[in-house]
């Protein structure tokens, strides 16, 4: 069975949507209909006249997408893909905090489980998270930011302020080091770094750009320069290339490998659309909190974003 070919056969059948993060395996983002970071592919799950989305990504981000259009069909095709940020920081531990600091205003970001989500004041993603931060601080308000400490730190380094942050992380980010991207500059000295803010702060200071998946991409495609540097997940690479097959990308690490966005395989794409399984629910309550930060936060961005 030509795995491929099945899976547009039943796609059209059914009239799916297969949405694919940037970080997923190669084969999955060169089946999906649309490719972008968790939040974008979940506003097009809620613009499309699809009521089956099928989401190639992790499970934070297909509850995100079941959250903004709760009356479709959302599934994973890997059901285990969790996020390994996500479990510095639970519901629990979070209205502890909350009732100790009432008069917090809690920033999420969108790496976290929907019911941490749904006792926030707002969310944010790695494209937007500066302007909101700057916009509550502007405000008069204190905040924690939470759960990605590199996120919030990258944030206070360049805005010269200090609020709360939750000491969270993404792994992967994580444990590429300083001393890992001094040598390939030394190497490469013509190459331009270019790195996610869930890197660790001594990493994004020797960066020449710090952005989103998505802002990294972009510029990578948009600049004169024909040499990079990449500090994010490798998954990147696949579109970076496709893009721009006359520039040159050098990972800045080996271990930049999100284990569980490399999950999903085109069988399990099938199965989710020949059999429906792994279809994702988030409880209502849960949800109808979770949606009034979203909600915040894209009010928030579309004023604030340029």
């Amino acid at each position: 069975m030509d795995l491929v070919e099945e899976i547009k056969r039943l796609k059209k059948e059914k009239n799916a949507l297969i949405l694919a993060h940037y970080y997923q395996p190669d084969e999955i983002q060169d089946i999906a209909d649309y490719l972008g970071d968790s939040l974008k592919l979940s506003q097009i799950a809620r613009d499309s006249d699809s009521n089956f989305i099928i989401f190639c990504g992790v499970s934070f981000m297909a509850e995100t997408a079941k959250i903004l259009a709760p009356e479709k069909r959302v599934f994973l095709p890997a059901k285990n893909a969790g996020c390994r940020m996500t479990r510095f920081i639970n519901a629990k531990s979070l209205q502890e905090y909350k009732d100790k600091n009432p008069d917090t205003k809690i920033l999420m970001y969108v790496n976290s489980e929907a019911d941490v989500k749904a006792l926030a004041d707002c969310c944010v993603t790695s494209s937007n998270a500066m302007q909101i931060i700057k916009y509550y601080l502007d405000n008069g308000e204190k905040i924690l930011y939470a759960p990605d400490k590199n996120l919030a730190n990258y944030a206070m380094e360049q805005m010269g302020v200090k609020f709360e942050a939750w000491q969270g992380c993404c792994i992967t980010h994580q444990m590429l080091q300083r001393e890992e991207v001094l040598k390939l500059k030394k190497k490469y000295p013509n190459a331009l770094v270019l790195a996610h803010p869930e890197c660790n702060l001594e990493v994004l200071k020797i960066s020449d750009y710090v952005g989103s998946t998505k802002g990294i991409i972009q510029y990578a495609h948009e600049s004169d320069k024909k040499e990079f540097i990449i500090a994010t997940e490798n998954g990147v690479l696949h579109q970076m290339k496709k893009n721009d097959s006359d520039k040159v990308f050098h990972m800045a690490s080996p271990r930049l490998v999100c284990p569980n966005m490399k999950l999903t395989t085109l069988q399990q794409v099938y199965d989710c659309l020949n059999e429906e399984v792994n279809e994702v629910f988030v409880d209502e309550t849960i949800a109808k909190g979770a949606k009034r930060s979203l909600d915040k936060m894209m009010e928030l961005s579309q004023k604030l974003v340029k």
